[in-house]
């Protein structure tokens, strides 16, 4: 019989096992991380899309498995780098894991990479944890309880147009096709990994992270909290609501922003009517 709502772990509680998990998985990455050199990790390609993939990547998944699902074996688990299973979707609450998002910024001895922890129950983020090692950046959230950069509160960027403000994305994000009224007008840069795109928005550092291409739910799902707690909003190209723990566990977009600039991101997007 599954716990009750009284019988199951606070959200403080869970987003404190996630710091946990991830505290203890650091040494295993910056053991073989390089600042500014090639990692000593062995490296590969996976078969499937030609990504890359280091054994420092299995290994931290391995250890945040262990604590996580050694403190919750009756949890659900949707990782990176592990086969799926349908059954997480029988359970109640959810770890979506990406152990190392931007494995290849590790790789190539650069400090953003991060791990990437989210708990979700009912398709919703309910805790999260993003923690750049090599940075000892340790962003954390929880629904309804805001969001904290080493403890600190965070909070968006008090932007509210969207020209003018800066964003996250590759260049083909804004190409002037993918706007029916023109592409605005932004100081655009690019950082690999998705998570740490989204904990740079959710810190007021930037004002858009946006990719219009599918990216994978254990990209986003830890950075989607985070921004919504640290008083931004969150959605699809459409500004439909992101589920999570779906059966094909994907995206196809997400815009992420102060409320106002996600508001003109999503009607700058649509096309215009007849």
């Amino acid at each position: 019989m599954p716990p009750s709502e009284d019988d199951k772990p606070s959200y403080q509680t869970e987003q404190a096992l996630l710091i946990e998990a991830v505290r203890d998985a650091a040494p295993i990455a910056l053991s073989k991380f390089r600042l500014g050199q090639t990692a000593s990790a062995e490296s590969w390609s996976k078969s499937h899309d030609n990504s890359i993939v280091t054994e420092t990547d299995l290994a931290v998944n391995a250890a945040l498995r262990d604590v996580l699902l050694g403190a919750r074996p009756d949890y659900g688990w949707l990782s990176e780098e592990d086969a799926d299973s349908p059954q997480r979707r029988e359970q109640d609450r959810v770890f979506i894991v990406d152990p190392i998002d931007g494995t290849r910024s590790f790789a190539e001895g650069k400090p953003e990479f991060c791990f990437s922890v989210a708990l979700v129950e009912a398709g919703r983020p309910i805790a999260a944890v993003i923690f750049a090692p090599a940075l000892n950046a340790l962003f954390a959230a929880t629904d309804g309880g805001g969001a904290t950069l080493n403890r600190e509160p965070i909070q968006v960027s008090s932007r509210e147009r969207l020209d003018g403000s800066t964003a996250l994305g590759t260049k083909r994000s804004f190409h002037p096709d993918r706007w029916p009224g023109g592409a605005p007008e932004v100081a655009r840069s690019y950082i690999h990994p998705i998570a740490y795109r989204l904990c740079m928005i959710a810190e007021g550092r930037w004002d858009l992270a946006l990719t219009l291409n599918p990216t994978n739910e254990w990209d986003v799902a830890a950075g989607d909290l985070l921004i919504r707690e640290a008083g931004g909003a969150v959605s699809d190209s459409a500004g439909a609501q992101i589920v999570y723990n779906k059966l094909k566990p994907g995206v196809g977009s997400l815009i992420a922003a102060p409320t106002a600039i996600h508001a003109e991101v999503i009607t700058r997007l649509r096309p215009t009517s007849a």
